[in-house]
């Protein structure tokens, strides 16, 4: 990014052009590589519980090991599943996503400081 491209005439910071710069657009795309896919795959292993709950009870309520279901054991994986996900993108955010979004900042920061 260089200063006469992101600052408009007035010497405001052009974001629409900053949205549109490369970096950003790899910021986003990286984002989504890995929001889409968990999305999904999270959204299906919801709705196969929920299904399975809906239409084979007989299976979820197998006994595991005492009072201890396999329709309980599948609905604490979900609770699992969402604090492992979200574990996941903390890290992938620390080492991926903020590394570039703070190289924009800083970059917008001293375009700013000298407009």
């Amino acid at each position: 990014m260089s200063d006469q491209t992101h600052v408009d005439s007035n010497g405001e910071i052009d974001y629409i052009a900053i949205e549109q710069s490369p970096r950003f657009q790899r910021l986003k795309r990286t984002q989504r590589s890995f929001i889409f896919p968990l999305a999904v795959f999270f959204l299906l292993w919801y709705f196969a519980y929920v299904l399975l709950a809906a239409f084979a009870p007989e299976f979820m309520g197998q006994r595991v090991w005492g009072d201890i279901t396999i329709g309980l054991l599948l609905g604490l994986g979900q609770f699992v599943t969402t604090f492992g996900i979200t574990m996941a993108y903390v890290s992938f955010a620390n080492r991926k996503l903020d590394p570039l979004a703070t190289e924009i900042r800083e970059e917008l920061e001293k375009v700013q400081g000298h407009a």
